[in-house]
């Protein structure tokens, strides 16, 4: 318990060195930070995400700052990112589109143009005040096309990063790399650095009285894994458990909360709270296997189906917090929430005044915040959209209240679930219910034909 506890203090009672509350300039308009974890299970941590379940948390995992931020503000249970991999996550967060729009369009080499020319987060927020000022550090991993943070609207950036400027400096530092190697080094996957310059940015805005948009993009948990030596020893002074036995990981886990709680303390010491919101998710789900990891009879993602790559519960499902004014401390909320909702959101809170494009997907989760989790997210359609192809397996999922239908297209597969009683995903419920099942399938399939997307993989794709 001892070395649970001190890092945790040191990161929320140290000494303020920067700017006194007092002396930080207020604007009339509120403050955004995204923290995106990279590969994050939705049990990757220690904070369990249905309270009162344990099996939703990590049994080894310690995590006291990701779940101190999660007590001050609201935990969404069935939270996804918009992808089951990077990089259309990381593009559809930037314009509220689920991938099925851009990503993997049939014509993805001619999009780009177009892409560069949509309504995104940053743009959004400027149109709303032209005082916004945007930072992305960290990974940025939009590939493909070279589109850069600046091109995009951002006033400082890392440029167009991927996994290898976070592996940069450990062993076998390829992107994506599955060497198994571990390297220990003093700022492993940059937790430190990406989290200093965050810091520096927000002072500056302070000091000007602005208004910020502020995404920091950590490389980790994704492999190559690095960690502290202070990390691993806490680690390895406790028992492993038999969901999560990798002390190694668990250490890189446990660097990047250690980052989550200055970056947090940070918000706190320049006295921002009260007109700041924190967004917090993963960008896909956990992997299905790590390198030296045991299988001892529970998958990494239990009690999750599937992982990183696919349309189950453990690829799209992700760690999902939100913390800011009106926000009420230790909420929970079971309202199916995406990372598409981040976009509609600021701009109602940010004042934006335009009627948003009908090619925006997401919703505003404003008044479910401001409702202690309870509401409906008004979206165009009343369901959620999940798509990959062209260089991924080609897969669809359709989430519509509590049912879900996960489609393969190369067999026709149709799989439907009833999440209210089967997280798992483990009783398909197709055959019972037909009717149900063909309705969702042609509201997919219209859908996907509407915005033109592939629904074949031609190519294998690499590592995100």
């Amino acid at each position: 318990m001892k070395s649970r506890v001190i890092p945790f203090l040191m990161f929320f009672l140290a000494p303020c060195v920067a700017l006194p509350a007092a002396a930080a300039a207020k604007s009339s308009k509120p403050n955004f930070i995204v923290i995106l974890s990279d590969d994050q299970s939705w049990v990757g941590t220690s904070q369990r995400m249905i309270p009162g379940n344990p099996e939703t948390a990590s049994d080894y995992f310690r995590t006291p700052n990701i779940e101190r931020l999660a007590a001050q503000g609201m935990i969404f249970s069935s939270g996804y990112s918009p992808a089951p991999f990077c990089c259309p996550t990381r593009r559809s967060l930037q314009v509220s589109q689920t991938p099925a729009r851009h990503e993997y369009q049939a014509d993805r080499e001619g999009w780009p143009a177009v892409y560069r020319q949509q309504l995104n987060i940053p743009r959004m927020l400027k149109a709303a005040d032209p005082s916004y000022r945007a930072a992305h550090f960290g990974k940025w991993d939009h590939r493909y096309d070279k589109i850069t943070p600046v091109e995009q609207g951002y006033d400082v950036s890392d440029g167009p990063t991927g996994n290898a400027n976070g592996n940069g400096l450990g062993e076998g530092s390829g992107a994506g790399s599955k060497t198994g190697k571990t390297s220990e080094l003093k700022d492993p996957k940059l937790v430190s650095s990406l989290t200093e310059r965050a810091s520096a940015f927000m002072e500056e805005q302070v000091r000007a009285g602005r208004p910020f948009y502020l995404q920091v993009s950590h490389y980790a948990v994704h492999l190559d894994i690095q960690h502290s030596a202070a990390a691993l020893e806490r680690v390895k002074a406790r028992p492993a458990g038999k969901k999560h036995n990798l002390p190694e990981f668990a250490a890189m886990t446990e660097d990047l909360d250690a980052a989550v709680g200055r970056l947090v303390e940070k918000v706190r010491m320049l006295g921002l709270f009260e007109n700041t919101y924190v967004f917090y998710l993963s960008d896909n789900g956990g992997r299905s296997s790590l390198p030296g990891s045991k299988d001892l009879g529970l998958g990494l993602n239990h009690p999750l189906r599937g992982a990183k790559s696919n349309m189950y519960e453990g690829g799209i499902r992700v760690p999902f917090f939100v913390l800011g004014p009106g926000v009420k401390a230790g909420s929970v909320s079971n309202v199916p929430v995406t990372g598409l909702d981040f976009l509609p959101t600021m701009a109602e809170l940010a004042g934006y005044q335009p009627t948003l494009p009908a090619t925006i997907d997401g919703g505003s989760i404003t008044s479910v915040l401001r409702n202690a989790g309870v509401g409906e997210v008004k979206r165009q359609r009343p369901y959620l959209i999940f798509h990959q192809a062209v260089d991924r397996n080609a897969q669809s999922a359709l989430r519509w209240g509590n049912l879900k239908l996960v489609k393969t297209w190369k067999t026709g597969k149709l799989e439907l679930f009833d999440l209210s009683k089967d997280l798992s995903e483990a009783n398909d419920l197709s055959a019972k219910m037909p009717e149900k099942t063909k309705e969702l399938d042609q509201t997919l399939t219209a859908f996907l034909t509407q915005v033109k997307a592939t629904t074949v993989q031609t190519k294998i794709g690499k590592d995100e």
